[in-house]
């Protein structure tokens, strides 16, 4: 019988498929250890450049960091002149203007007094830690809690007092003056990155928009706008404030007659930039300061500028801040500090406009593509 007339039982059965088991990525590299162990040992080199590398360039970092926020401070102003008809070229040019001579009057003006009265401070705390001791007030506030607090001053007074503990505190004076003295170079940087930022602001938003899938990109720019606009609104906003509360600080101290009015009214500034735990903590630090020198006048101190923090959170802040995006008082002081503590006063600044960009895009992206699905 031939094969075309064999019966389809009787015809021989196909042969099984062979399965062929293909090992995981993992195990298969686990038969290969020295690859293995070179291949890792690699990673964990060029992972160990890359932070060796951003560790070298963080200064350059965080110059261009500052300029950028810098330019977005500026740019809603620029953006006002220009609804009143001015050209941007010229708006640029005048609001730059105006910025470049408020930094030098700070410079010229505000910082050499302020570092020579940081190392006033430091060598007047013995004497007005033994003046405070031989107080009255004093004596009797001792009488009433024990020698706990007087023990303490006497070791702080005892720690002033020792030269080389002086020179260490003038040493470290010495070094912020040096600092300082070394970062013009980075000042003149960041204004120079600040204007090329400033004037190509528009042009770097346009090549953004294009990264964007065409039928996104009028999402895209919205969002953007929207972004920009209110972190610009926000630094300008704390800037503004921060600067109220220098002034009222440096004219109280030097109505109360406090000593250190310009040291103390920088102090302000810097503190008082990061939000809602700043103004409180420039009004325990300044009224513990003025203590020293009297406890009325630092009580007067205390009363004055606590009335000020209400007038500045009920008055100051809605009128100044009133297009900045509203951040929740728990997402500002974890983000103070954790900015704080990766980049110090920059990162506190930074950090808040960086959490609200991102409570704008889920609240404006994330949350409507929830509440679309089904």
């Amino acid at each position: 019988m031939s094969d075309a007339t064999m019966p389809a039982s009787d015809a021989p059965a196909p042969a099984p498929a062979l399965r062929i088991r293909r090992r995981r990525p993992v195990l298969a590299a686990l038969d290969r250890p020295f690859g293995l162990g070179f291949a890792l040992t690699l990673g964990g080199l060029a992972a160990f450049a890359l932070g060796v590398a951003l560790t070298s360039l963080s200064t350059i970092l965080i110059y261009i960091t500052l300029a950028i926020f810098i330019a977005l401070g500026l740019d809603p102003v620029v953006k006002r002149l220009e609804r009143h008809g001015m050209s941007r070229a010229r708006a640029i040019a005048v609001v730059f203007g105006v910025f470049l001579v408020i930094l030098v009057v700070v410079i010229v003006f505000v910082l050499p007094p302020a570092l020579r009265q940081i190392g006033e401070f430091a060598r007047s705390i013995p004497d007005a830690i033994l003046e405070f001791q031989a107080s009255a007030w004093y004596r009797g506030f001792e009488a009433q809690i024990g020698d706990v607090v007087g023990t303490a001053l006497d070791q702080l007074a005892a720690f002033f007092a020792d030269p080389r503990n002086l020179l260490t505190v003038g040493g470290g004076v010495l070094a912020v003056g040096f600092g300082i003295g070394n970062a013009i170079s980075g000042v003149l940087i960041v204004v120079v990155l600040t204007l090329y930022f400033l004037a190509s602001l528009t042009a770097f938003q346009a090549a953004f928009y294009r990264l964007a899938p065409a039928r996104d990109r009028s999402t895209v720019a919205e969002l953007t706008e929207t972004i920009t606009d209110s972190v610009g609104a926000y630094l300008i906003g704390m800037v503004v404030l921060a600067a109220c509360n220098a002034a009222f600080s440096t004219i109280l101290h030097v109505a109360l007659g406090l000593p250190f009015p310009a040291f103390m009214g920088l102090a302000a500034f810097l503190i008082t930039l990061i939000p809602l735990i700043g103004p409180a903590t420039y009004w325990v630090i300044a009224s513990i300061v003025a203590l020293f020198t009297s406890p009325v006048v630092a009580l007067i101190f205390a009363v004055l500028y606590l009335i000020y923090m209400q007038f500045e959170a009920y008055l100051l802040t809605p009128r100044v801040m009133n297009k900045a995006i509203a951040v929740p008082g728990a997402l500002v002081i974890i983000g103070a500090l954790v900015g704080g503590t990766l980049l110090g006063l920059l990162g506190a600044l930074v950090s808040i406009p960086v959490a609200a960009a991102i409570l704008l895009v889920i609240k404006q992206v994330l949350i409507p593509r929830q509440d679309a699905k089904t």
